[in-house]
């Protein structure tokens, strides 16, 4: 199957929209903390559904991870941990810088670390970005995108602060209480670094994808089961910050429990922990509904993991279709999931009483973000095409040249 960028691009988009939609469902989440429907919704992401379908969708699973070398197996564990700690400071990130700006920085660098530093670290940058050796046209083009995709992430962060600026504070106000720059930035920067190691973790895990090739599973499922090895990680650091939050906020009886404690009544899908004065009252007169809708929170925290798993799965089918520039599926993803998030932003009305210069900084962001991973489809298949050309030139000369060569020897035979 030869690659097809265009068709790479439909895909990450498509990863987009999950990892952009998943968070909806927890909205329908009641009383239970955040801890509880996190780590309930992560065994669909990190566990159950990368099983179901490395099982389903590729060949010989077991077979395929008892071959794999321990440095390949560990290192890609590895950097699952590590994107899980990524993912858990991400909170903090929006805590001290608010959430556009936040998710402007961190998601900034996370696209940016997740995309050039595997060329760089292969050697490969000044070949294939830069095209230096002749043989890489469409590199410079795909360069061009990641670019246009840093600059609409850029341009998502002012419109984020001076959203935060144009609603003031007169109740619809997203004004952060903790904020302070400095002390966001360093956690943003960490935050955005160790998110980019989800894309190290296919870089680790590429003899995990040709031993799964070896053995008969198509190229568009080949990167299953190195996702298992990489949320395996994910899991690991997520499950025990969740169930050290569960000890020390006393809400570990929540997964199973048909009524909630007064103390957390408050609690439900935004996760915030916070509750008015109002609320506050209604729990002392005993006026608050202390059942928990048990089913229905694992029915939504089950859809919410299984999205998110969708994004990754999405992705390892576009990395498959991208040839030779597979790391700028990173970037990709990346715009994606913002191009998405933002207009379920817009949808949910939380631009709303946002001054119309901020929101054509939106609409900016949004163009930007889209030519992007247009730009970058584009020379992947700038390079794609060439590449086939020079095959189909050598293959044409081949019988040429042996005909010539069959001539040479008849004539020597007379």
């Amino acid at each position: 199957m030869q690659p097809n960028p265009l068709l790479g691009v439909v895909f990450h988009w498509l990863g987009g929209l999950a990892s952009g939609s998943f968070y909806v469902p927890y909205k329908g989440v009641r009383k239970w903390s955040w801890e509880t429907f996190w780590l309930a919704g992560g065994m669909f992401s990190w566990l159950i559904c990368p099983w179901i379908g490395a099982f389903v969708l590729s060949k010989d699973l077991l077979a395929v991870l008892h071959e794999t070398t321990a440095y390949t197996f560990w290192m890609t564990y590895l950097m699952g941990a590590l994107w899980g700690l990524g993912g858990l400071t991400f909170g903090l990130t929006m805590r001290y810088l608010g959430m556009s700006l936040g998710m402007a920085v961190a998601l900034g660098y996370c696209a940016a670390f997740g995309t050039l530093v595997p060329p760089i670290v292969k050697g490969e940058f000044a070949d294939k970005l830069l095209n230096h050796s002749g043989t890489s046209v469409g590199g410079p083009t795909v360069l061009l995108g990641v670019f246009v995709c840093l600059l609409g992430i850029f341009i998502g962060g002012i419109a984020g602060v001076r959203k935060e600026r144009d609603m003031g504070n007169d109740g619809k106000s997203s004004a952060i209480k903790e904020f302070s720059l400095w002390k966001g930035l360093v956690i943003a920067t960490f935050s955005g670094v160790m998110s980019s190691c989800f894309s190290f973790g296919f870089q680790f895990g590429e003899p995990i994808t040709k031993i799964t090739a070896a053995h008969g599973t198509g190229p568009l499922w080949v990167g299953l089961p190195v996702i298992v090895v990489i949320l395996l990680g994910g899991l690991t650091t997520n499950f025990i910050w969740c169930v050290l939050l569960n000890i020390k906020n006393r809400t570990g009886y929540q997964y199973l429990a048909t009524h909630v404690r007064e103390e957390h009544a408050h609690h439900g899908g935004t996760g915030s922990g916070e509750h008015g004065p109002a609320e506050t009252a209604a729990v002392a007169n005993g006026d608050v509904d202390l059942k928990i809708p048990r089913l229905g929170n694992w029915f939504f925290c089950a859809l919410a993991g299984t999205f998110w798993y969708f994004q990754f799965f999405f992705y390892q089918m576009g990395e498959s279709q991208m040839g030779n520039y597979k790391f700028s599926s990173w970037t990709l993803h990346m715009a994606s999931i913002i191009i998405f998030s933002t207009l379920w932003g817009i949808f949910f009305k939380e631009w709303r009483g946002a001054k119309p210069f901020t929101k054509n900084l939106v609409v900016l962001m949004l163009a930007l973000l889209v030519g992007s991973t247009c730009i970058i489809g584009w020379g992947n298949k700038k390079s794609e095409d060439a590449e086939n050309a020079a095959k189909a030139k050598v293959e044409a000369a081949a019988p040429a040249a042996t005909s010539a060569v069959d001539d040479a020897a008849k004539q020597l035979q007379k």
